[in-house]
């Protein structure tokens, strides 16, 4: 059985892809204007916001999965940072970010017995960072939902409605993500486990 906080950790991973899954479907809708357009918040584009948060994931993800390999940091970790707006449509960008939310998911499942208190060390280009585990997971989820918390408000400036994301894996709203889990090809028990 997988420790509580190891499960945490992927039923996060989980929700982060479901977040994902639900706000890109929306941005899809966009005209390419309205993608690009400038907009109020600290990144002037949905655009640039979704490709903020999807450069995030590569650095920390590549530092995690390294770790976790037993290799070396990367020698030149700002390289996912050459390019701040990698793709040029929603379209583009969805498959790539769900892609590295299935990532996320398993190395989360990777952790079921894992010492999330080992270090994992980042060679940034003025210092070494090092942080446990724990630590980078919290922080890349809080990182997630800051910036699509972004996104969801400059949609409100749009003709297309912001997706709810503040609910979480409550059990009694089963219903009401049946069909985003279908899409994902996710069940409940596949995210929680059996039922005790």
């Amino acid at each position: 059985m997988m420790n509580p906080l190891s499960h945490h950790f992927l039923t996060m991973a989980y929700n982060n892809a479901w977040c994902n899954h639900r706000l890109l479907k929306a941005c899809a809708q966009l005209s390419q204007q309205d993608f690009t357009a400038p907009r109020t918040s600290f990144f002037p584009t949905i655009r640039a916001t979704l490709g903020h948060i999807i450069t995030v994931d590569w650095f920390y993800l590549d530092a995690l999965e390294r770790e976790l390999r037993g290799e070396p940091p990367h020698e030149d970790c700002r390289r996912f940072f050459t390019n701040r707006e990698p793709f040029d449509t929603c379209a583009e960008l969805q498959p790539q970010q769900a892609e590295t939310d299935r990532r996320l998911i398993a190395y989360c499942e990777a952790q079921a017995d894992a010492d999330l208190g080992r270090q994992v060390t980042i060679e940034r280009p003025a210092k070494t960072q090092r942080d446990t585990r724990t630590r980078l997971l919290a922080h890349l989820f809080q990182h997630q939902i800051h910036h699509r918390g972004q996104v969801h408000a400059m949609l409100s400036g749009t003709d297309v409605a912001p997706p709810q994301l503040d609910d979480f894996f409550c059990a009694g709203d089963a219903g009401l993500r049946a069909g985003d889990f279908a899409d994902l090809g996710w069940t409940e028990e596949l995210v929680w486990g059996k039922p005790d």
